[in-house]
C-alpha cells in the first residue's frame, strides 16, 4: 500500500519521481488538496500560488521525463516564511501596519536557492508581527493553530511553518530564527528544524543571530534542503565560505562512543521547567547514553542579566523600527507588541542600549565556553508545553514577553548551530522537543547527532487535530 502524500518525506517524492511511481504534478495537487482541506482550521498560509505552483510543477515534469533534474528535489513541493521575499509576493513582516506592502522584485537568497533547484513553492507561510514573538498570533494573519490541538500555539515566529509541516502541507518548508523562532515551533509541533550556524545560509538582509533554516519531518530531509541552502549568494555580507560536501553523507556513521555531551536539564533563568519537559530530557539523555555515548550534566551558563540584555536588545531594534512607522501605520500594529517594545526601550540611554548589547556579547562567550569541553550541547527546546493559541507570548505579559526563549537564544548570538527533534509527548498528548547544539560551525555534526536520535527515540505519533 503507497503512503498518503501528507506523509512522505522528500526523499521519498524524489524517488518515486525517479522511478515514475509519482509526478511533480501529482504530488503539488495532493499537496494543494491538503492546504484546502486544513487551512479553515490552521490558517498556517498567508498566500497560496496554485498557478505558480502548477506551473512549476509541469516544468519539474517535463524536466524529470527528460532525464534531467534541476536537482534531488526538483519538483518537490514546499513553503516559505512570509518575511523571506519571493519574487512577484508582498512581505509585510506579519503586521497590518504593512497590509499594503507591495510585490517583492526578486528572491531573497534562500528562495532563490529552491527556486533554481527546482523546487515548487506552495506560497508563503503566517507569521507575528516583525516576527519578535514565540506566537502564531498576527495582527495581519489572525491567528495560526497548532496540529495537534486546534486550542494550542504553535509558537512562533515562524509559526505557519511549523504548523504546515506538522499537517503535511508539504514534506519542506523554509522558515527564520533570530531567537528560536524555527525550533521553538518545532517543539511544539512535533517536527524537526535546524537553526544552522550563522552565515551558513546566505539571507538578505543578513542580521545579528538571524538565519533561514529547514523545518521537515526528518533529518534527512533537513540534509537534502541544507545542500541547496547553503549554495552563495554576494548579497549576504556575513556569509560563510562555500563547504562543498553533502549534507546527507555519512548521516548514518556517527560513532556514539566517541562523542561527548553536555546535558543541560535546567537553564537556571527564565521560564521554570515544566516536569514532562524535563523528564523528556532526561529520557534523552539516557537513550543517548545507553547507545554509547558519554553524556554529563552540565550547570547552565546563562544569567538572568543575560537574558534580560537580550531582551532588551531586542526591545531597543523593535522599538526603533516601530518609531520610523508613519502615526497612522503605527496604530496598526499589534498593541501587544506596541507595549512590549516601548514599556522600557521609549526610555533607554545609549548606555543602556550598550548594557543591553554587552550582556548580548557576554552570552555568547558564554555559550562558545559552555561547549568547548562537549561536541554537544543537549537540553530540552523550551521549558514549556503548547501555551493557549489566542495569546502572543506565554502568561500573556507584554512586560515581560521573551522568558521561554532561555534554551534557545544564547545560539543565535553565539552563532552556533542548534536543532530540535521531537523526542516524546506530554500525558496529555502533545509532542516535546529536545534541542541539540554544537560546536561553531558543526552544522553536519548537530544533522548527524539528530538522526541518531531519530532512530533511538520512542515511537512517533501524527498530529492528532488533522
Amino acid at each position: 500500500m503507497k503512503p498518503v502524500f501528507h506523509e512522505r518525506s522528500a526523499a521519498d517524492l524524489a524517488k518515486a519521481y525517479r522511478t515514475r511511481e509519482l509526478t511533480p504534478m501529482e504530488a503539488t495537487r495532493a499537496a494543494l488538496t491538503r492546504i484546502a482541506e486544513l487551512e479553515p482550521k490552521l490558517n498556517a498560509m498567508y498566500r497560496v500560488d496554485r498557478e505558480g505552483a502548477f506551473e512549476q510543477a509541469r516544468a519539474a515534469e517535463a524536466r524529470w521525463e527528460a532525464g534531467r533534474p534541476l536537482s534531488p528535489l526538483d519538483g518537490v513541493p514546499l513553503t516559505i516564511k512570509e518575511n523571506i521575499h519571493t519574487r512577484g509576493a508582498p512581505a509585510p513582516i506579519g503586521t497590518r501596519a504593512n497590509d499594503d506592502a507591495p510585490p517583492q522584485p526578486e528572491d531573497a537568497p534562500p528562495a532563490a536557492r529552491l527556486r533554481e533547484a527546482g523546487c515548487v513553492i506552495l506560497g508563503k507561510t503566517t507569521m507575528p508581527d516583525y516576527g519578535m514573538l514565540s506566537s502564531g498570533l498576527s495582527s495581519l494573519h489572525g491567528v495560526t493553530r497548532n496540529p495537534w490541538r486546534l486550542d494550542r500555539n504553535p509558537s512562533g515566529s515562524s509559526s505557519g511553518a511549523g504548523a504546515a509541516c506538522a499537517a503535511g502541507y508539504a514534506p519542506l518548508h523554509l522558515g527564520t530564527d533570530i531567537g528560536g523562532s524555527v525550533r521553538l515551533p518545532a517543539t511544539h509541533c512535533g517536527i524537526f528544524a535546524l537553526k544552522p550556524s550563522l552565515g551558513r545560509v546566505p539571507i538578505h538582509p543578513p542580521y545579528t543571530g538571524r538565519v533561514a533554516g529547514p523545518m521537515t519531518r526528518t533529518v534527512e530531509d533537513a540534509a537534502l534542503m541544507m545542500n541547496i541552502l547553503v549554495r552563495p549568494d554576494g548579497r549576504d555580507y556575513m556569509s560563510l565560505p562555500l563547504q562543498d560536501q553533502d549534507y546527507t553523507w555519512g548521516l548514518e556513521d556517527i560513532d556514539p562512543r566517541r562523542i561527548k555531551i553536555g546535558f543541560m536539564p535546567d537553564m537556571g533563568v527564565g521560564l521554570s521547567i515544566d516536569r514532562e519537559v524535563r523528564a523528556a530530557a532526561e529520557a534523552a539523555a539516557t537513550a543517548l547514553a545507553n547507545a554509547g555515548c558519554n553524556v554529563e550534566s552540565i550547570r547552565s551558563f546563562l544569567t538572568e542579566e543575560m537574558l534580560d540584555g537580550v531582551c532588551r536588545f531586542f526591545e531597543a531594534r523593535s522599538y526603533n523600527d516601530y518609531m520610523q512607522l508613519p502615526a497612522a501605520r503605527r496604530q496598526k500594529v499589534l498593541p501587544f507588541i506596541v507595549e512590549w517594545c516601548s514599556w522600557r526601550a521609549a526610555k533607554f540611554s545609549g548606555r543602556d542600549v550598550m548594557q543591553a548589547y554587552n550582556q548580548v556579547l557576554a552570552m555568547r562567550e558564554a555559550a562558545v565556553g559552555a561547549a568547548r569541553q562537549y561536541d554537544f550541547l543537549l537540553s530540552p527546546t523550551s521549558p514549556i508545553l503548547p501555551y493557549e493559541a489566542e495569546l502572543p507570548a506565554p502568561g500573556n505579559d507584554s512586560h515581560n514577553a521573551l522568558p521561554h526563549i532561555a534554551f534557545t537564544v544564547p545560539y543565535n548570538m553565539s552563532e552556533q548551530p542548534a536543532a530540535s527533534i521531537n523526542w516524546g509527548y506530554s500525558e496529555d498528548g502533545l509532542p516535546i522537543g529536545i534541542q541539540i547544539a554544537g560546536q561553531r560551525f558543526d552544522d553536519i555534526g548537530v544533522l548527524r547527532l539528530a538522526k541518531l536520535v531519530e532512530r533511538i527515540r520512542p515511537t512517533q505519533r501524527r498530529p492528532t487535530a488533522t
